[in-house]
């Protein structure tokens, strides 16, 4: 049987030689300043025989950020960072999108501009620990505060940080966005009733707890082309917090509105998943709603959770998606798409450096041809 993994796709302005996407995976290994560290650039070259890599989450501000040693996209420095990535992956033949993050109410007031508070659609406790640096250089939790509710201007302030975010993201190299709208961050925040308690014309009604996501899909389209453009979504996802009491009205609504604008994909994380852990009990009404997504949206419609080659191939061939992103197996298997291709065996990644360290787990995961030599040396 001929895989389907392994066919081509276009999105948008992009030919893609296969349906083997790089996740987006925080590592929190940026320089100072929040410039990508040097062994970004090897991080990346590693990985780019993915059909596209989606960069780790980048924030579009000095308010955005929510947890230690992450990159941005908003100064000088790490726009020029983000350049030595970028050439180093086209030089390899691979294709890159930066994801543009604010992280709104999870956050905490030492990442914020001037020590305030973080931002968030309404003022309640966060269910959630911010991943803080400490005095000894290592990363510990703190505990978050409330938040404060943006205003209408703080709202087109941040707008305009999501423009200004696209163009500083093309500026560097990349060959498109991934506007994230997922996992309990500032644009899932707006949208989920649980966390938006809003009376204005950003909160209520789906249409206007919908109201910022798609502001914010619309500026970055006019800064870049809405065909270099992509959308990241958890339906029915319970992060920091977030439980929709009416998930089919917002993610339906959602998913026409984007329809309509003409996007490179609509990337979607499975109900299935929680804070990265497959879930066992998973709502009866996500099948209905990923079916009602995957029938309303008629862009190419990448998944992503906990997939293996098999449940990779069955989706593609169900048609439940069209594109596949893959994140824990590429933190330890850089040549993902040449392993997966020859079902050879997979390294395990090691969950303790994940996040923060130096190379350890990070660029020193061996490919298939150096681990061959070291098992025929040993």
């Amino acid at each position: 049987m001929s895989s389907r993994l392994f066919t081509p796709i276009r999105i948008g302005d992009l030919a893609l030689p296969s349906r083997i996407v790089m996740a987006p995976l925080t590592r929190s290994r940026a320089a100072p300043g929040n410039v990508p560290s040097d062994m970004a650039i090897e991080y990346y070259r590693q990985r780019a025989s993915a059909a596209l890599i989606i960069t780790e989450a980048t924030q579009i501000s000095q308010q955005g950020q929510g947890y230690a040693w992450t990159p941005g996209i908003h100064s000088p420095e790490q726009i020029a960072g983000w350049q030595r990535i970028t050439d180093s992956v086209h030089q390899a033949g691979g294709r890159m999108v930066l994801q543009l993050w604010h992280v709104g109410r999870v956050s905490h007031p030492v990442f914020q501009p001037g020590g305030a508070r973080p931002v968030a659609p309404s003022v309640m406790p966060v269910p959630a620990r911010a991943f803080v640096p400490g005095e000894d250089g290592k990363g510990g939790y703190a505990d978050i505060p409330e938040p404060q509710a943006l205003t209408q201007a703080g709202i087109r302030a941040i707008i305009a940080d999501y423009a200004q975010a696209a163009r500083n993201a093309i500026a560097a190299g990349m060959d498109g966005v991934e506007v994230h709208a997922a996992n309990g961050y500032l644009l899932d925040q707006f949208l989920n009733s649980a966390s938006n308690l809003r009376d204005d014309r950003y909160g209520g009604s789906v249409e206007n707890r919908a109201r910022l996501l798609l502001e914010v899909v619309d500026a970055v389209c006019a800064e870049i082309g809405s065909a270099r453009v992509g959308v990241r979504l958890s339906p029915m996802g319970r992060s920091f917090g977030m439980d929709e009491a009416t998930p089919e009205a917002i993610f339906g609504l959602v998913a026409r509105e984007l329809d309509r604008r003409g996007l490179a994909y609509l990337h979607l994380v499975e109900p299935t998943v929680r804070d990265r852990e497959i879930l066992t009990d998973v709502d009866p009404r996500a099948e209905a709603l990923m079916a009602a997504i995957r029938a309303t949206y008629r862009g190419p419609l990448m998944l992503a959770g906990g997939y293996t080659r098999a449940l990779a191939e069955q989706a593609l061939a169900s048609g439940r998606g069209d594109i596949i992103a893959f994140g824990r197996p590429f933190i330890a298997n850089p040549d993902l798409p040449a392993r997966l291709a020859l079902n050879a065996p997979l390294n395990e990644p090691d969950p303790t450096h994940f996040f923060g360290g130096d190379e350890r787990g990070y660029i020193d995961y061996p490919a298939l041809a150096s681990q061959a030599l070291q098992e025929a040396e040993s």
